[in-house]
């Protein structure tokens, strides 16, 4: 059965880019595109994995992976964030919030990959 990805990013372009990569390679993708939607769908879908954009209009992703990653039920779900923030400290606060990767744009498609493969242990 194919593992399903949920891509949040306030720019649809992006959204789009990710979820026809990923499409490519067999996976079963969901769409959000602020942080609001993010955590409804997260709930209602249960993903495998969520790719989240850090610098969205309330709640960033910094909150909806903490959000998350604080709920029992949730928690357990691979988080990558995916940011044009790419200091050390950036990539600090992003663990701290429990995101298990972090990845700066612009992002090379292997690199977003190989980590989805390995947090999905494909």
């Amino acid at each position: 059965m194919a593992k399903k990805i949920l891509i949040v990013d306030d720019e649809p372009d992006i959204v789009e880019l990710i979820g026809m990569r990923l499409t490519a390679k067999s996976y079963d993708i969901i769409k959000a595109f602020n942080g609001e939607d993010a955590l409804r769908m997260a709930r209602e879908e249960k993903p495998d994995l969520i790719i989240l954009d850090v610098l969205m209009p309330p709640p960033d992703g910094l909150q909806v992976c903490s959000t998350l990653k604080k709920d029992a039920s949730y928690k357990n779900i691979p988080i990558i964030l995916l940011s044009a923030k790419a200091t050390e400290k950036d990539r600090e606060t992003g663990k701290q919030c429990g995101a298990d990767e972090y990845l700066t744009k612009p992002f090379e498609n292997k690199d977003l990959l190989d980590n989805i493969k390995k947090l999905l242990r494909e």
